[in-house]
């Protein structure tokens, strides 16, 4: 990446001098039953423990005068390693829950626990060093950053993890989606469905636990669309990584190991 453009960056997304990185990563395994955890700190979970729970949260848009709830004490719970499918209508809150778990929108109520963290109680600076090191977001509109390139991208991702191998991990990643011969092209050079695989790479980036992708495979063909997620079900295989994907195909939902729907702004398993 051109040096000029990592020192924009490292500004950018540089946190904020005096901020405590406590609270960010829950410990993991059994509390020991005379231990308390320190103040701020979040509770480790038990082994039994989900480890995504979404409790009771609540969510509306307003318009004018006109308010739109989307979500009504919605409620669900992701186990670790497992792979799960969303499906509902156009306008029936998948979009915001994804974004809810992922930290990029916080709810009017309810909480979101991930790895026994409470992030709802978390500031704006705290959940953008969560979701670096430990979410990967895949969104409708693309995560790519414009004016860098595919492996500039995917770079500055494994980077902002503090991860090391960046250029040889950007390059594996983007192959693996099939982009070995797009690395230097920017986003405005790709067609929609390269850009979603480059979108996909700097998600698994970060070597994230958490795979949040809304409609990952809408732009794509159905080969892309059969590499691209058969990466994401090998991640989850081999690392554990927890996923859940928004798709409105039915034939893809029914490859996933739990499968959920959203109406009437309320998760049910299907």
């Amino acid at each position: 990446m051109p040096e000029s453009r990592r020192r924009t960056f490292s500004v950018v997304f540089q946190p904020r001098s005096g901020r405590s990185e406590r609270g960010v990563q829950a410990p993991l395994g059994r509390r020991p039953t005379t231990a308390r955890p320190e103040p701020n700190q979040p509770e480790p979970p038990t082994a039994a423990a989900p480890f995504v729970r979404v409790n009771e949260v609540s969510k509306s848009y307003r318009e004018g005068a006109v308010e739109t709830r989307v979500l009504r004490s919605a409620s669900l719970e992701l186990a670790r390693g497992e792979t799960t499918s969303l499906a509902g209508v156009s306008g029936s809150g998948k979009s915001t829950l994804i974004s809810l778990l992922a930290g990029l929108l916080v709810p009017e109520s309810g909480q979101v626990v991930i790895d026994g963290q409470d992030i709802t109680g978390l500031d704006d600076v705290s959940r953008a060093r969560l979701r670096a090191r430990r979410i990967g977001v895949v969104l409708q509109s693309g995560n790519l950053i414009p004016f860098l390139t595919a492996e500039e991208n995917v770079r500055l991702a494994i980077e902002l993890a503090h991860g090391d191998r960046a250029a040889a991990r950007a390059r594996e990643l983007l192959s693996e989606v099939g982009l070995a011969r797009r690395l230097d092209h920017l986003p405005r050079r790709m067609s929609g469905g390269e850009a979603q695989r480059a979108s996909v790479a700097m998600a698994l980036a970060n070597q994230p636990d958490l795979l949040l992708a809304d409609e990952v495979t809408a732009e794509l063909d159905s080969a892309s669309a059969e590499r691209v997620m058969e990466v994401i079900f090998d991640s989850s295989r081999e690392r554990g990584l927890t996923v859940l994907f928004v798709t409105h195909s039915s034939e893809l939902a029914a490859r996933a190991q739990r499968r959920l729907r959203i109406a009437d702004g309320k998760v049910r398993r299907v």
